[in-house]
């Protein structure tokens, strides 16, 4: 018999996965919105300072969040690209790192609740390409030249 993940079930003439798909996107966006949820709080002018303790007991006080995220030992793929991203707004702009990843985590929150409702990925995604081009369009509008 074939392994549980790897079941499918024939409804006419095409095929139908079990639920295990979705519980993996959940799963992705739901390990990446809980880091985003631990350096919440750092953001803003009242934001909290987190205290990081290494294996050896090295101490570390930030409220930056590339530097929470770098020394918080992530394991989880798709956390860890949020890491990434944190850490590649920090090289281009050197600033809004916390403000990224809280951004994402909103974002992938929402995607949560949408898959929730039975809206296809690919419609989440291209909406949000569709919304990304038209805020980038705004952007640029408003934008003085310097």
């Amino acid at each position: 018999m074939a392994p549980e993940a790897t079941k499918q079930s024939v409804v006419g003439e095409r095929y139908v996965e079990n639920k295990l798909k979705h519980d993996v996107r959940v799963s992705n966006m739901t390990a990446a919105k809980k880091l985003a949820d631990a350096i919440r709080t750092s953001l803003g002018p009242r934001g909290m300072d987190k205290m990081m303790v290494s294996g050896n007991n090295d101490v570390t006080i930030s409220n930056d969040g590339a530097t929470i995220l770098k020394t918080m030992n992530v394991t989880h793929p798709a956390a860890k690209m949020l890491v990434e991203l944190s850490a590649s707004q920090d090289i281009v702009a050197g600033d809004g790192t916390t403000s990224v990843a809280v951004l994402c985590g909103a974002l992938l929150d929402k995607c949560i609740g949408l898959l929730g409702r039975g809206v296809h990925p690919t419609v989440i995604s291209d909406s949000m390409a569709t919304a990304c081009d038209k805020a980038c369009e705004i952007l640029e509008g408003m934008a003085i030249p310097v």
